[in-house]
């Protein structure tokens, strides 16, 4: 599937075939490709936690106030990230390129970043949010659906992972299989609301 069909055909699914597993090949390519999104600075600071456990599912349902699809779906991937990627051995981000780059980029990092909790919780949930999308684009070329979450007790999801300090939880997705099609597309504002030529009006 083109990447514009996969825009155009991703629904928010809500019930899936509890019986369905993803191909383990599947899995990984998903999250792999997922490991693709940008970040800034090249940080890497999404933590992709994949629940496998059944117990641990139920559990995540529970404190999503019982959603079907936290369980049923043939994955579920807790969108997370580490607030302080940033200072941890941030040469390694860019070791792959020549020494002029790094000696220009790495330097940058920490001091752009160390200080500001809320420029490092705003890249959190950029990150996880690029990715996410990915992740969701990948699985719908590949012939899978998903759900983007918020629906959920974030402080029990949060023990229920042992979720690491400096750590925080941005959304989840559920993908697998459909039983049932979402509902049929809501209404898209405007285009003249939602796209502003260089600047607002006043």
């Amino acid at each position: 599937m083109d990447t514009i069909t996969a825009i155009t055909e991703r629904r928010a699914v809500k019930h899936y075939d509890p019986d369905f597993e993803i191909p383990a090949e599947d899995e990984t390519k998903l999250l792999e490709l997922a490991r693709l999104a940008p970040t800034s600075f090249n940080i890497q600071n999404w933590r992709f936690v994949n629940v496998k456990d059944k117990d641990l599912r139920e559990q995540i349902k529970e404190a999503a106030w019982g959603q079907a699809h936290v369980a049923d779906a043939s994955l579920l991937i807790i969108m997370c990230a580490d607030l302080k990627a940033y200072e941890k051995e941030p040469s390694r981000y860019w070791s792959n390129t020549p020494q002029e780059v790094q000696d220009i980029l790495v330097p940058m990092i920490v001091p752009f970043y160390d200080g500001n909790d809320a420029l490092q919780h705003g890249e959190a949930h950029r990150s996880c949010g690029l990715a996410g999308q990915t992740l969701m684009l990948a699985a719908k070329a590949m012939g899978y659906d998903s759900c983007p979450m918020v629906g959920f007790d974030q402080k029990k999801v949060a023990e229920l992972i042992r979720l690491p300090e400096n750590h925080v939880i941005s959304f989840m997705i559920a993908i697998g299989k459909e039983i049932k099609p979402a509902w049929p597309r809501p209404n898209q504002i405007a285009s003249s609301e939602a796209i502003v030529v260089d600047r607002f009006e006043n």
